[in-house]
C-alpha cells in the first residue's frame, strides 16, 4: 500500500468545492471490510447504550472525487456548502468525510471556515498518530503481520444543519474516530450573517439566560435519576454540572429552541455520551 500522503498538504492543494447518533461502540469489530458512511452511521446508532464517540479527519486522496454541488442551505446572505465529500481507505484507516463551508462575504464566515479546517487538520494528525502508536504496541507485544492486516480504524467527519433563516444558520460538525478505543467531539455554530457575529444564548433567552439554562439542566438531571439516586450524571462536588457560561455549546432547533450540548464525560459518565438538553 502506498505511503499515506500528508493530509494538510492534500487539504490545502485541493479546490474547495436526521442527525448522527450521539453514541458509538467503544471497540470497533476487527476486519478489513470497507465501511460506507451509511454503514458507519448505523453502527454508531446500534450501540447507543454503550459509548458515544466522534473525532475527525480531512484528508483527500487524488483519486477521490470532490463534491461542490450539494447546497443544503440557500440564504440571502450565505450558502452552506458541502466542500468535501468522499470515502477512501489508506494504510488501514477508512475515511468517511463530509465537510461544510460557509460561503458569505461576512468576516464571520471566513473565521468559521478556518476554524473547521484547523480542527479537522489537528484531528487528522491525531487519528494517524493514534493508529501508528497502536501499531507499535501491537507488534511489540507479539502481534503478527497477518493479524495486523485484520485491523482497521474508522474516521468520520459529518455535519447537520439544525435551523436556518435568510440571515442566520445553526449547524453542528461531528468529528469522530473509532477503533480499539473511541473518541468524540461535536462543535456548534450559530451564525448571524447579517450582523456578522455569533448568536449567543443571551440573544435567544434574554438577560436571565444563565438561570433559565441552569434550571433546564437541573430538571433534566432530576428526570434522568432513579428513585434510589442512580444516575449517569456526576454530583456537582465530583465534577458534575454547576452552571452554564459563555463557553457552553448549543444549537438552535427549527422552532428556535436552544439545545445545550455537553461533551462526553463533562457532566456525566461515558455511557451517557454527548449530552443534549433542550431549553424550553
Amino acid at each position: 500500500m502506498k505511503e499515506f500522503e500528508d493530509p494538510k498538504h492534500q487539504y490545502e492543494s485541493t479546490p474547495i468545492p436526521e442527525e448522527l447518533n450521539d453514541r458509538v461502540q467503544a471497540g470497533i469489530r476487527q476486519g478489513r471490510q470497507r465501511r460506507s458512511r451509511r454503514t458507519w452511521k448505523r453502527s454508531l446508532g446500534s450501540v447507543a447504550a454503550c459509548f458515544a464517540v466522534l473525532v475527525g479527519v480531512l484528508n483527500v486522496s487524488p483519486t477521490v472525487a470532490l463534491a461542490a454541488a450539494d447546497v443544503p442551505v440557500l440564504g440571502g446572505l450565505f450558502q452552506i456548502l458541502t466542500v468535501r465529500d468522499y470515502e477512501t481507505e489508506e494504510n488501514g484507516i477508512a475515511y468517511s468525510v463530509s465537510v461544510p463551508g460557509v460561503e458569505s462575504d461576512a468576516d464571520l464566515a471566513q473565521r468559521v471556515n478556518a476554524e473547521i479546517q484547523e480542527r479537522v487538520d489537528a484531528l487528522t494528525a491525531k487519528a494517524q498518530q493514534d493508529w501508528e502508536d497502536y501499531r507499535e504496541v501491537f507488534f511489540s507485544t507479539g502481534g503478527t503481520e497477518e493479524e495486523w492486516n485484520d485491523r482497521v480504524m474508522n474516521v468520520i467527519v459529518d455535519y447537520e444543519i439544525k435551523s436556518q433563516t435568510d440571515t442566520t444558520v445553526s449547524f453542528i460538525v461531528n468529528l469522530g474516530e473509532g477503533w480499539i478505543t473511541a473518541s468524540q467531539e461535536r462543535y456548534c455554530y450559530n451564525l448571524d450573517l447579517a450582523e456578522d457575529r455569533d448568536i449567543t444564548l443571551a440573544d435567544v433567552l434574554g438577560e436571565d439566560w444563565v438561570s433559565i439554562c441552569n434550571a433546564a439542566v437541573q430538571d433534566y438531571i432530576a428526570a434522568n435519576t432513579d428513585a434510589d439516586g442512580t444516575s449517569f450524571f456526576f454530583a456537582p462536588d465530583r465534577g458534575g454540572f454547576t452552571t452554564v457560561d459563555e463557553t457552553t455549546a448549543f444549537y438552535l432547533n427549527k422552532d428556535g429552541t436552544p439545545v445545550l450540548v455537553f461533551p462526553e464525560y463533562s457532566i456525566a459518565a461515558g455511557a451517557a455520551g454527548i449530552v443534549e438538553i433542550p431549553v424550553a
